[in-house]
């Protein structure tokens, strides 16, 4: 089954430099299927508007990527924003673990361990840090049912892992967070999967792979791969990428 997606309504650069940008985009897993939706939010904040999209330089960790076995990539099926691809710029990204609180010691541990197991395979490719303070988070993790998708079948599904985000201004320069909440459902091997998954989602490859054998392949499977050449090489490409995020605002003259 391929992907479904939900597209809001197209928004003017005008509409864009009239009202302060809040968006929340979700990627999420539901039963045997992962859908993509999206759901723009505005508020009013002062006139502004993204300077022109542009590059920045590569890190040194994907700048030196080569891939030997020349798998190729699925960047054609990453989406792009109003605002650009989804880079981040200042490194290292900032991840915060939330620990639960609702099991036992051990259980909460494992947990914690087995998420930043991912990030220690993403931190191969991207520099990334755990931090225990949530407000210095740029990505946080939670361990937490996200809320019911109502399909156009009315029908409730339960999704086992949901990626958004959010954008917002600081210091002039237009900047984005990401969370991420895993289902409790979710445990051993299909932990390490939606964690390594969503993750790959919250890096910048807001997308999915056609194969099963990529860690953004669009389903859960009953062996979960590891990030593949074919991740890094999409992900390379995501980075090369022009976007809005990490560069000053311009404010529009009234």
């Amino acid at each position: 089954m391929g992907n479904k997606i939900q597209h809001p309504k197209p928004n003017t650069l005008k509409n864009f430099r009239s009202k302060h940008l809040l968006a929340a985009l979700a990627l999420f897993i539901g039963t045997g299927l992962l859908i993509v939706l999206t759901n723009l939010q505005f508020s009013n904040a002062n006139p502004s508007s993204p300077s022109s999209l542009k590059p920045h330089p590569l890190p040194s960790t994907l700048a030196q990527w080569q891939d030997s076995t020349n798998s190729g990539d699925y960047f054609s099926q990453v989406t792009t924003t109003d605002v650009g691809y989804l880079v981040w710029s200042k490194f290292p990204v900032r991840i915060h673990i939330k620990r639960p609180q609702l099991i036992n010691a051990q259980q909460a541990q494992t947990w914690v361990d087995n998420v930043f197991t991912t990030v220690q395979e993403w931190a191969n490719y991207l520099p990334l840090v755990v931090v225990e303070q949530a407000e210095v988070a740029d990505i946080t993790i939670e361990r937490k049912t996200p809320p019911l998708q109502i399909g156009k079948d009315k029908i409730p599904r339960a999704r086992s892992a949901l990626t958004s985000y959010e954008l917002y201004t600081k210091n002039n320069v237009l900047s984005h967070r990401f969370t991420i909440l895993l289902s409790p459902t979710q445990t051993g091997n299909y932990l390490l999967a939606a964690a390594r998954h969503e993750l790959g989602h919250a890096l910048g490859i807001w997308g999915h792979s056609s194969l099963p054998s990529d860690a953004l392949y669009f389903s859960q499977v009953r062996n979960p791969p590891p990030i593949s050449p074919r991740d890094v090489n999409t992900l390379k490409r995501v980075y090369q990428q022009p976007t809005g995020l990490g560069w000053a605002l311009e404010v529009s003259q009234k």
